[in-house]
C-alpha cells in the first residue's frame, strides 16, 4: 500500500473514531438546533442594527448570504418566515427584544466553540464570561459585514449603471458581477470557516493546520446539499409524516448533516496535527539514536608514540 493512501487511512480513522468516541453525534445535534434557533435572532439583531446604520437592505442581502447555499427546498419555506419576521416594525434598535435577540444569536457561536472544542481535543481555559463576550463580538461583526455587503450592492449597480451611461462597456462589468454573487457566498463562507477554526475554539492554529478540514467541509456541505435535496423530493414523506412541522423538521435534519460535516472537518484537522506532531517526534528521536550510535562506533584516536628524553 502506498505510503500516502497509509497516511490517509489513519488520519480518517483516527477522526472517525475520535468524534464517535467524543459523542460527536450528540453534539451535531447541538449545533444543528442552536443554528436554527440562533438564525431569528441573529437577522432581527442585524435588521435593527442594519436599519440604525442605512444599511435597509440588511434584511434581503442577509437572507440570501444564508439561504442561498441551501436546497431551494429546505430554503425557501424558512426564508418565507423569515421575511415574514422581519417586516415587523420595531420600536428602536436598543430594546430589551433587540438586545435578547443578540444574547440567543451569541448561543449559536457558542454551540459551535464546544464542539470545535471537542474536536480539537482541547479543554476550555478561558472564563465563561470572556467567551460569551467574544460570541457577542462575532455575531457584531457578522451583520456589520453583511451591513457593509448590503450596501455595496445597492450602492455599486447603481454606480456602474449611472456610469455606463457614459462607458458602455461597464454593463459587461455589471454582468460578471451579478453572475458572480454565488462565488461571493462561498468566499464569504470560506472565511467564516476560516475565522472560527482559527479564533472560535482554545489553543492557536496556523491557517495550514485548518485549511485541509476547511477544504474538505465545503465539499462536503455541497455533495451533502445535493444528495440530501435529492432525497427529500424523492423519497421523503415528511409532510405526510410532520404535517406542519414539515419544514422546521426537514431544515433540523439538514442543518444536522451540516453539523456533523463541520465537526468532522475540525476532526481532520486534529487527525493531521496530531500524525505531524508523531513524525516530528519519531524523526528527533531517530535522529538522537543515529548520532548516538555514530559516536559509540566511532574509532578511537590513536595516541601518539611516546620519546625517549635523555
Amino acid at each position: 500500500m502506498p505510503a500516502f493512501i497509509r497516511i490517509a487511512w489513519k488520519v480518517v480513522f483516527d477522526a472517525v473514531w475520535h468524534f464517535s468516541e467524543d459523542d460527536g453525534w450528540a453534539m451535531a445535534s447541538h449545533v444543528a438546533l442552536s443554528t436554527l434557533l440562533a438564525i431569528f435572532p441573529f437577522l432581527i439583531f442585524g435588521t435593527a442594527l442594519g436599519s440604525f446604520l442605512g444599511a435597509d437592505q440588511f434584511a434581503t442581502t442577509a437572507v440570501h448570504f444564508i439561504f442561498d447555499t441551501w436546497p431551494e427546498s429546505i430554503a425557501k419555506p424558512i426564508s418565507d418566515e423569515v421575511v415574514r419576521v422581519l417586516t415587523i416594525p420595531r420600536g428602536g434598535l436598543l430594546t430589551v427584544s433587540v438586545l435578547a435577540a443578540a444574547y440567543f444569536a451569541s448561543n449559536g457561536v457558542e454551540a459551535l466553540r464546544v464542539s470545535l472544542n471537542r474536536a480539537y481535543r482541547v479543554a476550555e481555559s478561558r472564563q465563561w464570561y470572556k467567551t460569551r463576550v467574544a460570541s457577542l463580538a462575532f455575531v457584531l461583526a457578522g451583520v456589520l459585514v453583511l451591513a457593509m455587503v448590503s450596501l455595496l450592492l445597492v450602492a455599486v449597480p447603481l454606480a456602474v449603471r449611472y456610469a455606463g451611461t457614459y462607458l458602455p462597456w461597464f454593463n459587461g462589468l455589471l454582468t460578471m458581477i451579478d453572475s458572480w454573487s454565488l462565488v461571493g457566498v462561498f468566499v464569504m463562507l470560506a472565511t467564516g470557516l476560516i475565522v472560527s477554526h482559527l479564533w472560535l475554539p482554545d489553543g492557536r492554529r496556523k491557517i495550514m493546520d485548518v485549511l485541509p478540514g476547511i477544504i474538505l467541509t465545503l465539499v462536503a456541505w455541497s455533495v451533502g446539499a445535493y444528495v440530501f435535496a435529492s432525497y427529500i423530493t424523492t423519497f421523503a414523506t415528511y409532510v405526510s409524516t410532520y404535517a406542519g412541522l414539515a419544514s422546521i423538521m426537514i431544515a433540523l435534519v439538514f442543518l444536522y448533516i451540516v453539523g456533523v460535516i463541520f465537526i468532522l472537518g475540525a476532526e481532520i484537522n486534529a487527525a493531521i496535527m496530531k500524525y505531524k506532531v508523531k513524525r516530528m517526534v519519531i524523526r528527533h528521536i531517530m535522529g538522537r539514536r543515529q548520532e548516538e550510535v555514530k559516536v559509540e562506533t566511532a574509532p578511537e584516536e590513536a595516541e601518539p608514540p611516546r620519546q625517549n628524553v635523555l
